[in-house]
């Protein structure tokens, strides 16, 4: 098993400060990778549905501090030496997608190739409407997205004639530093399931229970079948909340007393993850949240060499 965490770039533990300290202590630990998640505004009236709570609400409310996700990973590229970089997820309709290759094409560059480029199509219209970015058809616009950013990456003289984008030849460098740069797909339906047999190299689910990941994996499972891709080149990675008090839903949580810990880490990897990011909620702040890692590096980790 693999090891990530959520970078605190949200609400006051969002700080250079804090995340200079976060960051390398988790990468002294021995984290395989870091990740932010991607929210530009909140509209203050919301009729979209937040898809991973049971109202359809969003647990952070509109007033919370966001630090823009592509800016925490450069920082923190800077700061550390080997953990990868991931975004959970990015969120590709929110953005124009030859702008948003330089950054990632920057961000590869400066780690030296540590970039897991997690996509998703996004939930939230208004946000979307508030940037100016077209909501209608955003599956196959970020499906384009992701064939443009393969040009871009991979051509000498890239070129693009799509529906939705086109731009002539061009020069683009540098390229990332990887080839090809990860790609792993979050969501929970069947056209996300195609999206990762179609381009994805990690199929990314987030806060949902065991049965839940296990049933999206095994709808991956038959994209990649119709698509002629093996599933045993993608990688399962699931984030849950590490929660040692309890606080949050303990479907979507590692919870509790170690035993339960290494229990429920069990169930997890019995359904085919092999990669698990860590949202760690605990008291004291940054501190607080890093004794949390520090107690589940050293008794839970071992357990799934």
């Amino acid at each position: 098993m693999e090891w990530g965490v959520t970078l605190p770039h949200l609400g006051r533990i969002g700080s250079r400060d804090g995340l200079i300290t976060f960051a390398q202590e988790v990468d002294r630990l021995g984290f395989t990778s870091g990740w932010a998640s991607d929210h530009v505004c909140w509209p203050a009236e919301l009729v979209s549905k937040y898809p991973y709570s049971d109202d359809g609400s969003f647990p952070a409310p509109p007033k919370t501090g966001w630090l823009d996700p592509i800016g925490t990973l450069l920082f923190v590229a800077a700061v550390t030496e080997n953990l990868r970089l991931g975004f959970s997820v990015l969120i590709l309709p929110y953005r124009p997608p030859v702008e948003t290759a330089k950054r990632l094409a920057t961000i590869d560059v400066l780690s030296n190739g540590r970039l897991i480029l997690g996509v998703g199509v996004g939930w939230m219209r208004e946000e979307a409407e508030v940037l100016g970015m077209p909501w209608d058809r955003r599956g196959k616009r970020s499906d384009e997205q992701l064939e443009v950013f393969r040009a871009l990456f991979t051509e000498d003289d890239p070129s693009f004639d799509g529906e939705f984008y086109s731009f002539p030849a061009v020069g683009f460098e540098p390229k990332p530093v990887q080839d090809p740069v990860p790609v792993w797909v979050g969501g929970n339906t069947a056209a996300a399931y195609r999206r990762v047999a179609r381009h994805g190299h990690g199929f990314h689910a987030a806060f949902e229970t065991v049965d839940e990941v296990a049933s999206g994996w095994s709808g991956v499972g038959e994209a990649c079948d119709a698509e002629g891709r093996d599933r045993s080149e993608i990688t399962l990675s699931l984030r849950y909340y590490l929660d040692p008090a309890s606080a949050m839903k303990p479907e979507v949580s590692i919870a509790g007393s170690t035993e339960q810990m290494i229990d429920s880490v069990g169930r997890v990897a019995e359904a085919g993850v092999t990669h698990f990011v860590l949202d760690p909620v605990a008291r004291g702040g940054i501190e607080g949240r890093l004794d949390a890692l520090r107690a589940f590096m050293a008794d839970v980790a071992p357990h799934f060499v």
